[in-house]
């Protein structure tokens, strides 16, 4: 008797219940998404992987992996930056401060050290990374709870950088946290919810302080050794990195921003000048150039058990953000390789 066709070989039931699952918008296995997303669950070293695409206003999420969903909210690390800088812009059109103000003026006293005087930094410098100032999270890793002013002194102690040449630091940002409570009254974090989170209606997105859970819905997160890191103290990364979102909330947040929704142009503008950090950062926006020559403007935010990017066209029309659900990908290869995907049309 022949065998029925309907029947599957053990081997290959196996290597079906095995593989990473793969899903649309709609939830259904499907074998016609996004070829790269599943390599960061296969070849990346991710337990899972989400992304959700906006084209105007059409979106498309896919995902990888088990435990992941498109309602997660999950902790953005260094994409705070941007929400950040967009205050700080809008605090310098409204003339209450200038970028090239010196820390000096707002903080007096407090950048002196081996090699830094606050009185020699300006804002700009702080929002374009080219202050020489030290990253505080070279000595704790991203791993121990700090006041802004901690955070500072532990920058103090290390070799700075220098100055007017791009370094990445994350002191830079919380230092600016502090300018934006001198200048306002209030935190970075009220003030980014009073001008962006609640006018844009990102109802998924918060600054959550000293509070260590995500709120609900979420998934489980994974430090780089695999263990559990769903709980943790923001205060690890302060301005520079304590935001919690989701991927609709941030493809709605840059396509708002590139999209000259949240600053006028003279401002927008600014903000993707990256003469100052020589080609390298704009103001809580950096520039990747793909290999069909489009580029693309945004952020990207690693915090331990979570790693996010997100990119989009300077008109803000095309919007791509993916996540992990661990600190980084394994093969650094993978990212450059899903943008193209997204945005170049012969690999699409």
């Amino acid at each position: 008797m022949p065998r029925p066709r309907s029947l599957l070989s053990l081997p290959l039931l196996l290597a079906l219940l095995l593989a990473p699952a793969t899903a649309t918008a709609t939830g259904h296995a499907t074998g016609e998404t996004d070829p790269v997303l599943p390599l960061l669950v296969t070849e990346g070293g991710a337990p899972a992987a989400a992304l959700l695409a906006r084209d105007g206003d059409r979106t498309r999420y896919t995902a990888a992996g088990r435990g992941v969903a498109r309602a997660d909210h999950f902790r953005a690390g260094s994409v705070t930056k941007t929400f950040v800088a967009a205050v700080v812009l809008q605090l310098a059109d409204e003339h209450r401060l200038s970028l090239s103000d010196t820390v000096e003026r707002y903080l007096p006293g407090l950048l002196r050290g081996p090699g830094t005087d606050g009185r020699h930094i300006t804002l700009r410098a702080l929002l374009t990374h080219t202050s020489g100032l030290a990253d505080f999270t070279r000595a704790t890793h991203g791993a121990v709870p700090l006041t802004p002013p901690q955070a500072v002194r532990i920058a103090l102690t290390l070799p700075p950088t220098r100055p007017g040449r791009y370094s990445y630091s994350n002191t830079g940002y919380v230092l600016l946290g502090m300018v934006v409570r001198q200048v306002t009254g209030h935190s970075y974090a009220v003030e980014a919810r009073r001008r962006i989170i609640a006018p844009l209606g990102l109802t998924g997105t918060s600054f959550p302080g000293a509070r260590t859970s995500l709120p609900l819905p979420h998934g489980r997160a994974y430090a780089a050794d695999g263990s559990d890191a769903t709980a943790l103290d923001p205060r690890v990364a302060g301005a520079s990195g304590e935001l919690v979102t989701t991927l609709d909330d941030l493809d709605r947040f840059y396509a708002a921003l590139l999209g000259g929704r949240l600053l006028p142009p003279r401002r927008l503008r600014e903000m993707l000048d990256t003469r100052t950090a020589h080609g390298s950062y704009g103001m809580g926006l950096f520039p990747a150039e793909l290999p069909c020559g489009v580029r693309v403007w945004g952020h990207n935010g690693r915090i331990t058990g979570s790693y996010v990017r997100t990119a989009a066209t300077v008109d803000g029309r095309r919007v791509v953000t993916f996540r992990v659900d661990t600190t980084e990908i394994s093969d650094p290869g993978l990212e450059p390789r899903l943008l193209a995907a997204e945005f170049c049309p012969r690999t699409r």
